[in-house]
């Protein structure tokens, strides 16, 4: 499969459109089933962190405050990432502070994501949740570091897609996973997943 890179936020809550914004992105370039490269940094937005969220994350206001700006940080991960596939866990969440982030510094995504856990939901339909941590006890999976923590979470989402990836070849018998059958894969229908599989790709 082409280079993809799987990026995770922290945040201050769940909708940038509530006025939450990012404290830590990671990005984690994958190419030919390994990591090539990593980019990780805290942010600062200028906003206070919740108690609950930083009981959750370790992420402080101490922390945040020796933080380099967020538009700096935005500025250098957009650039890490360039026009690479993006892949995230529960990307609609992802998805979402990505698009905020970069419209205050005037930048636009050009490409789609790719949701790991709407993978996970049609590729292990027996796993037990499919939650990050749950998949990665569930797939057997190495834990990279404390659970809501950017690089961490990245790190064992980028694990996730390959766990994945070699499911679909080992099981379904499909010799070259790209981006676009994981994107077709994602959209599908539960039910429909060796049918999307046997489709043509373009």
């Amino acid at each position: 499969m082409e280079i993809v890179a799987v990026i995770d936020f922290e945040t201050t809550g769940l909708s940038p459109a509530q006025g939450d914004r990012a404290t830590e992105i990671a990005a984690v370039l994958l190419e030919n089933g390994k990591v090539v490269d990593r980019y990780q940094s805290l942010m600062n937005a200028g906003v206070r962190i919740p108690s609950y969220i930083e009981a959750l994350t370790g992420i402080s206001d101490a922390m945040i405050r020796r933080a380099p700006p967020v538009a700096e940080v935005m500025r250098e991960v957009s650039d890490f990432v360039g026009d690479y596939p993006l892949v995230a866990h529960n990307a609609s969440f992802d998805s979402r502070f990505w698009d905020a982030e970069l419209a205050r510094i005037q930048r636009a995504r050009k490409q789609d994501f790719v949701c790991s856990l709407l993978l996970s939901r049609r590729i292990f339909p027996l796993a037990p949740s499919h939650k990050l941590g749950a998949l990665v006890e569930y797939a057997k999976l190495p834990v990279a570091g404390r659970y809501h923590r950017a690089l961490a979470d990245a790190e064992m989402a980028a694990s996730l897609l390959l766990r994945l990836e070699d499911e679909l070849r080992l099981r379904h018998k499909v010799r070259d996973v790209s981006v676009e059958l994981l994107r077709r894969i994602q959209r599908a229908p539960k039910s429909q997943l060796e049918k999307c599989i046997a489709a043509p790709q373009r």
